[in-house]
């Protein structure tokens, strides 16, 4: 059934069970991350991304600044708009594994990663961490990478919780070329 405004009505579903009143928002690209795609299964450097990601394009790799030692990429499955990694190229599993010279430049690179997604977006404060193994929380254990997540007074609202939604209201793409193009 279709609205007068030709949104779908969700409370009419073609399938199994009653409608349950929710809106419906598509994301089918989270998918590949629901079922594990593209994460190394035995943490070899041959099936890691973080390690295929910086031999390809910036463009297609959505990476937004490299680094001599370090990366930063935008987030395939991101919590927030501008959600960044900072990865070192090495493929390396632990903080306390990293050189010197690697810890050095995934702090200057997450740095500048909050300098430039503050300037672009507005960002009000993050998010910044690493999620270290499986108990860490961690979903690519294999290869070390930090998050920067921006965040918003009230970016945790209705939405989520109500409406068991999360919007993104850029495509990566976009956010990755306005980013590139603002970073110092």
């Amino acid at each position: 059934m279709t609205r007068p405004d030709s949104r779908p009505d969700s409370r009419h579903q073609d399938g199994v069970g009653g409608p349950d009143g929710l809106e419906r928002l598509w994301t089918p690209y989270r998918m590949a991350y629901i079922r594990g795609e593209n994460k190394p299964a035995d943490g070899s450097e041959a099936e890691c991304p973080f390690c295929r990601i910086p031999r390809g394009d910036d463009v297609s790799g959505l990476v937004v600044r490299r680094g001599a030692t370090a990366y930063a990429v935008l987030n395939l499955y991101p919590y927030t708009a501008g959600h960044l990694m900072v990865c070192p190229y090495r493929h390396v599993a632990d903080y306390t594994e990293v050189t010197d010279e690697e810890s050095a430049e995934i702090g200057e690179l997450t740095r500048a990663a909050m300098r430039t997604v503050r300037a672009v977006s507005h960002a009000e404060g993050f998010n910044v961490g690493m999620n270290q193994g499986t108990a860490g929380g961690a979903g690519i254990r294999a290869h070390l990478h930090q998050h920067v997540v921006p965040r918003w007074v009230g970016d945790s609202n209705f939405m989520p919780v109500v409406g068991h939604t999360k919007t993104l209201p850029q495509l990566l793409q976009d956010t990755r070329a306005l980013l590139a193009e603002a970073w110092d």
